[in-house]
């Protein structure tokens, strides 16, 4: 069981775009799992996102222009990192993961000496629409070809670091990549990682809304660790 001073050493960092409807109840449970130190990054959001976040207490960084998913999680880390945090958990900002489950990823860093917790989904396919567990399963193949290591959900946000991995995993990818670059970083610098099943929440919110660039580009639909391969490759036309 993570004690009350593991999760007063526990940064929480939520990456968000456009959840001004959502975000005020995704803080306040995670407040509720007694974890109280939240550090939002509003990733250019158009809509009340920032305001919402900065009146639940939470600490609350806003980039000027969408950035990205990676990119807004990386800002989030570096800002929480200023407060010498122990751990640091990134979760997403739309209410799909449950914070009940943090405990859970922080247990094996705690207790049992691990650098990585990765989240994971396919556990429970059950209650995961039919398109999102294929297009998981081949991003964790392709993963697996270009980094060679096989993790059953490669593309959850809802992961756990400690320090060392904090200081050890350095990514370039600013979209969804970002997720696939951390599988990259735990190979090259051997670091000690697990997977803990997570409940993920799907709501009609959740299941509609996209956090993508606004600007339409067809990288998006390909496999998130080939997007940066073919970016030196093409042209895209605003």
């Amino acid at each position: 069981m993570t004690t009350q001073s593991s999760r007063d050493k526990t940064a929480i960092v939520i990456p968000a775009y456009n959840e001004a409807p959502v975000i005020s109840a995704t803080i306040q449970q995670i407040q509720a799992a007694r974890y109280p130190h939240i550090f939002v990054v509003d990733d250019g959001s158009i809509d009340n996102t920032f305001l919402a976040a900065q009146a639940t207490g939470a600490v609350v960084i806003k980039h000027r222009v969408n950035r990205g998913k990676g990119a807004a999680t990386k800002t989030g880390i570096e800002a929480a990192k200023i407060f010498s945090p122990d751990f640091i958990v990134t979760m997403d900002a739309d209410g799909q993961h449950d914070p009940m489950d943090i405990d859970s990823l922080l247990y094996p860093i705690v207790f049992q000496h691990y650098h990585v917790v990765l989240g994971t989904r396919m556990q429970s396919q059950v209650h995961m629409p039919w398109h999102k567990t294929a297009s998981n399963k081949f991003a964790n193949v392709v993963t697996w070809i270009l980094y060679r290591n096989l993790v059953s959900d490669s593309q959850c946000g809802f992961r756990a670091y400690s320090r060392h991995a904090l200081n050890t995993i350095n990514t370039k990818a600013d979209r969804y990549d970002y997720e696939s670059e951390v599988i990259r970083e735990i190979k090259l610098h051997q670091l000690m990682y697990t997977e803990v099943p997570i409940k993920t929440i799907y709501t009609p919110y959740s299941m509609h809304k996209t956090q993508r660039h606004p600007t339409p580009d067809y990288r998006q639909w390909l496999p998130y660790p080939l997007q940066n391969a073919v970016e030196d490759h093409v042209i895209l036309n605003p």
